[in-house]
């Protein structure tokens, strides 16, 4: 068995079965008769549209995506913006959805198609806040170390689009979500900031997340947090037309992966498609386990999981959580043999490089030491992408138009 090939194939096979070409079909309703529109953010709406129309034809409406993941949509006006920092691009493109939700009425069918990275690109800050406030908080929010939960909870204390303001705006038209799942737990209020999902949370708690993780954040900022919210909570009237249904998660592709493993007659145990914490604590913990089971098998063994680790950044280096998963687990094995691992993002972009992740192989630490490279400072510094460039052990996908978060296998073989 070739260890790596085996391994690039599971992660493929997550992806394959996340892609939107496969599961928005199997979850469309009945096309309508009357006005419809189609509106749509994240890393994979651009191809969640070109599904939805290989079924439907065209149709019109909006949906906006991150550069580099466009797709070819028949009806569907597309715009590209930035991601994971918002930019100008997709304030414009916001302004102009919302516009066109204005053309709704209590006829109108509105199929909505969410997915990761949405809360970067529908972006419409509240109050008093500028887009360059609003970039601030975001960069400070992922440079934090706070869970996706809690930073989503932040967004949307300071949006004008999140916690259920979309369906909001769409009331009393009929608005049928469908959505892929990049967050632990799947709870559709914290994918894309929950747009069309009614949500409970307060200022009071968004303030408590800000001075827990010493977030820097602008008077605006602290002006909006001080004010009454515009997020909607969850027995609001304006949600009543609104149904959310999850076509894709982690667990899918986790189990999608156990079964190709497990034809090639290895073992598989799957830790959780909802993991979280520090990306290097996650590896150390695991790395420990895996030295302890190694003793106990008599052939190979997979262990999977999913969930989104997260990066608290003192360092100047280029990294993202699965990157510095990979290098902290493989210090944790320090060359043990017969271990090998991949950690990947399911979107194709880890943090701060445009990678989907890294490979680690029992030669790895030595590998980098013959380079002259340091693998306890690289991780010091945040620096995992840089570490595992020099030694040509990324995982490369290109955008793989889909996201249901973080993919990690290692494979153990008996010694």
């Amino acid at each position: 068995m070739n260890q790596q090939s085996f391994l690039r194939s599971l992660f493929d096979e997550a992806v394959r079965v996340a892609d939107p070409m496969i599961c928005v079909p199997a979850h469309l309703p009945p096309k309508p008769d009357g006005k419809l529109l189609v509106i749509g953010a994240g890393k994979a709406s651009a191809r969640m549209g070109e599904a939805l129309e290989s079924v439907w034809g065209p149709c019109e409406g909006l949906i906006i995506t991150r550069y580099g993941y466009e797709r070819p949509l028949q009806g569907v006006t597309l715009k590209s913006a930035s991601h994971p920092v918002p930019d100008e691009a997709g304030l414009r493109a916001t302004r102009e959805l919302r516009a066109l939700l204005n053309q709704a009425n209590k006829d109108t069918f509105i199929l909505a198609l969410i997915s990761g990275g949405g809360s970067s690109l529908m972006i419409e800050p509240a109050g008093d806040m500028t887009l360059e406030d609003k970039m601030a908080v975001n960069a400070a929010l992922l440079t934090s170390g706070a869970p996706i939960d809690e930073m989503n909870v932040v967004r949307k204390h300071l949006s004008r689009i999140k916690g259920g303001q979309l369906a909001a705006a769409a009331y009393p038209a009929t608005l049928h979500t469908l959505m892929i799942s990049d967050v632990p737990g799947d709870d559709p209020a914290y994918i894309a900031s929950g747009p069309t999902v009614g949500d409970s949370s307060t200022p009071a708690d968004a303030q408590a997340i800000i001075k827990r993780y010493g977030i820097d954040v602008p008077a605006s900022a602290e002006a909006v947090l001080n004010d009454a919210t515009g997020v909607i909570t969850p027995g609001d009237e304006r949600l009543s037309t609104t149904t959310n249904t999850i076509i894709a998660a982690p667990s899918q592709s986790l189990e999608a992966a156990k079964a190709i493993a497990e034809k090639e007659g290895v073992n598989v145990t799957i830790l959780g498609d909802a993991l979280e914490g520090e990306a290097r604590d996650l590896a150390r913990e695991q790395g420990a386990l895996v030295l302890k089971m190694q003793s106990g098998i008599s052939k190979p063994h997979l262990l999977l999981s999913g969930g989104e680790c997260t990066v608290t950044r003192t360092g100047d280096g280029i990294g993202g959580p699965n990157a510095e998963y990979a290098l902290s687990l493989a210090i944790a094995l320090d060359g043990a043999p017969g271990i090998h691992a991949l950690a990947c993002d399911t979107d194709g972009v880890d943090g701060a490089a445009e990678v989907a992740g890294a490979m680690v192989a029992p030669e790895t630490l030595a590998r980098a030491r013959a380079k002259g490279i340091d693998p306890q400072a690289s991780l010091t510094n945040n620096d995992a992408h840089s570490f595992f460039a020099s030694l040509e052990d990324q995982v490369s996908s290109g955008p793989t138009l889909t996201n249901v978060n973080d993919f990690r296998a290692i494979l153990i073989e008996p010694t």
